[in-house]
Formats: structure tokens, C-alpha cells, sequence
């Protein structure tokens, strides 16, 4: 059968399909059964007989069509697949392994991109126009979408998938792939544990939500979480969640609910921890006043290169609230806030890795005191493009090491890489 034929027949089945949901409006729960039924028997009544490989691409590419995301369901069922990123009708790509690779696949035209645009937003209660061209969702799966639409789309509408990782991963998962070391781990869990404000920073897709999963599995289940995001993709495993997720405004512009406000109202809810999905405004400030005035134990990640570099971002998002304070007091109100920064990267060869590990450990006049405690050492790359390095310890102990004790962690001198020397050195220093 020629493409022309096979798109022929297939849309025409289609349409027997959509008729018969149109007509009969199954209950959502039986829709899967149901189209599947009508689909065999839409196919029984035409009277004819495809070869099996074809037959079994023409049921796919119906279903996905109906059921799924079309085009790009097979793409989403691929779990070696991290990305999905739509440029066109024409142009899909996908990062797999760390890589970008242009696929084969294709849609009809910009009709369709935009009716899978639609069939993700719908449930969510979320519009997308030329008054609102862009857009934040979530897959039923998790994934995070965003989608971009003319006229700020010049080239037609996009999307953009960051695909949600099937099963949790853990931090022997993260030691195996090389992202972290056990020593670090431990370190981390400490931290978590003892209620220090961490923050994790890191670039686009370096890995920033997923290390957040995984820390966020060393809070006590005891502990009531309240987690904040624009999209909600964070998977506590604890049972004690309230999970809260942005609102857009409605096609008025009104009753828009942000996340600076729902950090606000965080605070009347009684958490032991708060954990912010990502800061990007001025929600910045009132999470360090939280975390100022008793709200300890705080996480949450930022967009930024470096520590130092997250830190000067902290700022500016804090001017972003609008208080008019002198760059001096925020700088106070970051110091004395953030105890940790966990530096996430992707690395030239798509490895994803945790850079380094940075005390904040106050001010000293106008600048904010740093300590690196772990910090990854790049060595050289193979033939092969694979980057060399090592994840090392600094031989630094960090201030808050008391804080860790009282909390039942004794942390060895093989963990932080010290000798006993070094390990006297540095207290006659910090005297």
C-alpha cells in the first residue's frame, strides 16, 4: 500500500471513530476500551485485508492518534529518550544519551502540532492563543511541557517535552552513573536531614528537578512538605504532601495565582519544609524570609552556571519583588538564608554530574563568604568525546559541621578527603 492510500484509509477510519465518540460519549474510564472496539470492527467492515505489519501500523498510528500524541507517542514511550523538542511540522528532534538527533518523523502540517497542543492543555484547564502564545503544562505521565505558538512562533508552533523519568531514581543510581560519589551522597543526606537551606543550581537540562527528587527523599517522613511549582513534577515519595501548582490567568487576564503568592501562603500551612520547584522572580525574596524566620530546611533550584553565579541571580530575583531594598540587606538576607549550594551540570559528552558542592558560610563586609567542600576535577576528554574527571573532596570540613553532629551525623575525615594535618590546619584557620 503507497502512503498516499494508507493516510486515506487511515483518516477515514478516523473519522468513523470520532463519529461514534461523538454519538455515543463513552464515560472517560471506558474511552480506552471503547475506541479500541470500534476500531476493530470500523476496520472488519471495510473488507479488507492488509498484511499484518501494516495492518498492526495502521491500529498504532490510530490509537496514538486518539489515545495519544500522535506522531510523537512513540517517541514518548522510548524511555532512552530524555527530550522531545518539535520545531515544525517537518522538524522533530530529540536528545537521546545526551545528544541531539534529528527523527524521520513528521507531522501533517501546523493544524496538527497545534491539536496536540491543545489535546495536552485541555485537561489542565490552560489556554494557548494568539493573546497567550505560550505555555507550561504537564503529560499525565509528568513530563513538562512547553509550547510556543505564532505569532511569537515565527516558524509555526513548537513544543518542547522534558520527559519524566519512569521510576524514581535513587542515590545508588546516581553513584552508578557517576553523578555523585557515595562520600558526597552521605554528605547531602546529612545535610538533608539536619534542615539546612539547599539550593540547586544548575543549566538547562542539566538535571536540576531530578537531583531535587532525589534529596528530597532524605526528609523524615514525619515531616509535613509543602511543595510549590509551576508545573507540579516533583515526585515526594512521603506521604504527608500538599502539593501546589501555579494558576495561569483566565482569557480576561484575571485570577492568576503565582508562585510568589503561593510561597506566601505556604506559610499559613503549617510546613516543616517548603520546597519551591524553581525561583525565577520575586517569590525569591519571600522564600529567604521563610527560610529566615524558621522555615529551615528548605529546597529548592535555580537557573545558574556556577555558586557564585547563583547567588548574584538570587539577588536580582529579589530585586524583581519590588521592595526598593539596598542590594546590602538582600545580600544579608541570601547569607544568612542559603547553607548550601549543589552545583548540577551537563557536561560536553551529556553526562550529567554534580560539579561541586559550596558552603555558604557568611559575609565578610559587602561579600558573601563561599567554601567549596566537593569539587569535580576535569582531567581530559577520550577520542571518543567522553569526558575524564574526578569528584574529590576539598579536604575542607564546612562550618555547620557542628549542626550535622547534633543531628547524629559524625562525619569521618575519609569523607571529606582530609588528612589529620590538614584537618588541624584549617581549624587554626577558621580561629
Amino acid at each position: 500500500m503507497n502512503p498516499t492510500d494508507f493516510m486515506k484509509l487511515k483518516q477515514h477510519i478516523l473519522t468513523l471513530i470520532f463519529r461514534e465518540l461523538e454519538n455515543k460519549r463513552p464515560p472517560y474510564r471506558d474511552r480506552d476500551e471503547f475506541v479500541r472496539n470500534t476500531l476493530k470492527l470500523a476496520y472488519q467492515s471495510l473488507n479488507i485485508k492488509l498484511p499484518q505489519t501494516i495492518q498492526d501500523q495502521l491500529f498504532k498510528e490510530i490509537l496514538d492518534e486518539i489515545l495519544g500524541f500522535g506522531p510523537l507517542q512513540s517517541l514518548l514511550e522510548d524511555h532512552t529518550i530524555s527530550e522531545v523538542m518539535v520545531n515544525g511540522p517537518n522538524s522533530i528532534y530529540i536528545e537521546q544519551n545526551g545528544k541531539l538527533v534529528k527523527t524521520g518523523i513528521t507531522f501533517e502540517d501546523d493544524d496538527a502540532v497545534l491539536r496536540i497542543i491543545e489535546k495536552i492543555i485541555m485537561p489542565l484547564g490552560r489556554r494557548i492563543d494568539a493573546d497567550t502564545p505560550t505555555v507550561d503544562a504537564r503529560l499525565p505521565d509528568g513530563s513538562r511541557v512547553n509550547a510556543v505558538i505564532p505569532p511569537v512562533a515565527v516558524d509555526g508552533p513548537t513544543i518542547t517535552i522534558r520527559k519524566f523519568e519512569k521510576g524514581r531514581l535513587s542515590v545508588d543510581q546516581l553513584i552508578e552513573f557517576g553523578s555523585v560519589t557515595r562520600n558526597m551522597a552521605k554528605f547531602l543526606e546529612a545535610c538533608v536531614i539536619s534542615r539546612l537551606n539547599i539550593m540547586i543550581s544548575g543549566g538547562t537540562g542539566s538535571g536540576k528537578t531530578t537531583l531535587l527528587n532525589v534529596l528530597s527523599r532524605f526528609i523524615p517522613a514525619t515531616e509535613r512538605i509543602v511543595t510549590i511549582e509551576d508545573a507540579a513534577e516533583l515526585q515526594l515519595q512521603q506521604d504527608h504532601v500538599v502539593r501546589m501548582e501555579t494558576k495561569p490567568p483566565n482569557i480576561e487576564g484575571k485570577y492568576q495565582v503565582s508562585i510568589r503568592e503561593l510561597v506566601r501562603n505556604s506559610l499559613r500551612m503549617r510546613p516543616d519544609r517548603i520546597v519551591v520547584g524553581e525561583v525565577r522572580g520575586g517569590e525569591a525574596l519571600d522564600m529567604l524570609q521563610a527560610m529566615n524566620t524558621g522555615h529551615d530546611g528548605s529546597l529548592t533550584t535555580l537557573h545558574a552556571n556556577s555558586p557564585r553565579d547563583a547567588l548574584s541571580r538570587l539577588e536580582t530575583l529579589c530585586l524583581m519583588a519590588g521592595m526598593d531594598l539596598p542590594i546590602g540587606v538582600i545580600r544579608e538576607q541570601v547569607a544568612s538564608a542559603i547553607d548550601l549550594i549543589v552545583q548540577q551540570s551537563r557536561l560536553s559528552d551529556g553526562s550529567r554530574k554534580i560539579t561541586s558542592i559550596t558552603e555558604v558560610a557568611g559575609m565578610e563586609g559587602q561579600t558573601i563568604v563561599m567554601t567549596d567542600i566537593f569539587k569535580f576535577e576535569k582531567t581530559g576528554i577520550t577520542p571518543e568525546g567522553k569526558v575524564i574527571g574526578e569528584l574529590k573532596p576539598t579536604g575542607i570540613r564546612p562550618f555547620f559541621t557542628p549542626r550535622l553532629e547534633q543531628n547524629g551525623f559524625h562525619l569521618g575525615p575519609e569523607v571529606f578527603g582530609a588528612s589529620v594535618a590538614q584537618i588541624l590546619a584549617s581549624g587554626r584557620q577558621r580561629r
